[in-house]
């Protein structure tokens, strides 16, 4: 099998992504370690992480794809999202829809997960090429902007990211995203209190919803 195809469909087998903000390269490694502790193993490494590439590169090379499969989000330009892979990256995300990063993604067959909102966007987003489109900021609409987008497009692959907690990831769920992308929520308390355990309990809770809103 195309690696790109295994890898995009581990990170829908789990249906989230974490996004990894932190201030410090050595935070940014430990929350990646205690996210994958919980069952999250598609992680997101985003720019406005000091040293964002060498933690990519570090992780890459400490992990296997099928322990944590790895990527960079935040990206906006293909200059970027070339570091990224070149440092081992697997997937991109951006908050936006840049055709030049897809269609780098594409040339090397990585995962491409650009930012839309809009129907327009949405469209110009999947003939581009992108595997999966962002849908950010989610907390602008809530679960019925997928719902809503899904009318007309209703075999388009969403993830929204941005608003998306423990108490309504079920709701997007059911509302036909395909993963999700959790960043704040998942992490916050426990970088606040300096208690990596809570950000593993954190992200178990959030696999064990996904899992339940599916089968429900």
């Amino acid at each position: 099998m195309i690696k790109k195809v295994e890898y995009l469909k581990q990170i829908l087998d789990c249906g989230i992504v974490a996004v990894i903000r932190a201030d410090s390269p050595e935070k940014a490694l430990k929350v990646a370690e205690a996210v994958r502790k919980g069952g999250i193993t598609a992680i997101e490494i985003t720019m406005t992480v000091p040293g964002a590439v060498e933690v990519i590169r570090e992780l890459v090379k400490n992990y296997k794809p099928e322990e944590m499969l790895v990527g960079a989000g935040t990206v906006l330009d293909s200059e970027t999202a070339r570091l990224c892979l070149l440092a081992g990256a697997e997937f991109i995300v951006g908050p936006h829809f840049n055709p030049d990063v897809v269609r780098l993604c594409n040339r090397y067959q990585k995962i491409c997960m650009p930012g839309a909102m809009s129907v327009t966007e949405v469209v110009q987003a999947m003939e581009c090429g992108a595997d999966v489109v962002k849908i950010f900021p989610g907390s602008l609409f809530g679960p019925s902007i997928i719902k809503a987008l899904r009318g007309p497009l209703p075999y388009a692959p969403l993830m929204p990211t941005g608003g998306v907690n423990l108490d309504n990831v079920d709701q997007w769920i059911k509302a036909g995203a395909v993963a999700v992308g959790v960043g704040t929520e998942l992490t916050k308390k426990g970088l606040q209190e300096n208690n990596y355990d809570i950000i593993t309990e954190t992200a178990s809770a959030f696999v064990d919803k996904i899992r339940a809103a599916r089968q429900g």
